[in-house]
């Protein structure tokens, strides 16, 4: 398995790809699980980070918090039909314990993030770390292997720009 991450792809000769210009004024939401909060807390400091990088100013970026991952799909999806946020960053992290709990919770809240995102058709990125130990969980937050909150973040402004360039179809 590849730890190398987005990469950049170039197009076929004879093709055409889509170009997606940066949004101005994009607001952003970002949902952030409290449970293993010294590791959410990274993913959250590098999320915002690189949303400021990419030139979406603080005071467009809302912030909000749930207990655990399992209520990520929710909040992401209240945000995403309210209105008013172009993307929404789900952040969260859990470690596999010695029961099954860790597949359903794991399971069930990737199924909702992506499920909110199909239903509302706003890009809710995936920032969630399913780690089988805290180490690897360290490692995603920051460390050798990056920090995924940062790369969810990118992935949100990233999707949100490709939809705005991407033609609407029609529903019959």
């Amino acid at each position: 398995m590849s730890e190398e991450g987005a990469g950049t792809l170039t197009v076929p000769a004879g093709c055409h790809a889509v170009t997606a210009p940066p949004m101005a004024g994009m607001d952003v939401a970002v949902v952030a699980s409290r449970y293993n909060a010294a590791i959410v807390q990274k993913l959250l400091d590098g999320a915002i980070e690189r949303l400021v990088e990419r030139g979406i100013s603080r005071d467009r970026i809302t912030i909000a918090f749930v207990p655990g991952a399992w209520e990520l799909p929710l909040a992401c999806r209240r945000l995403a039909e309210a209105g008013g946020h172009q993307a929404v960053v789900a952040l969260g992290c859990v470690v596999r314990g010695g029961t099954p709990h860790f597949e359903y919770v794991c399971r069930e809240a990737s199924r909702g993030v992506i499920q909110a995102s199909l239903d509302t058709g706003l890009p809710v990125s995936f920032g969630l770390l399913t780690t089988d130990t805290m180490q690897q969980a360290e490692e995603r937050a920051g460390g050798p292997h990056g920090n995924k909150g940062a790369e969810a973040a990118d992935a949100a402004v990233d999707m949100a720009q490709l939809l705005r360039a991407l033609p609407r179809g029609r529903r019959m």
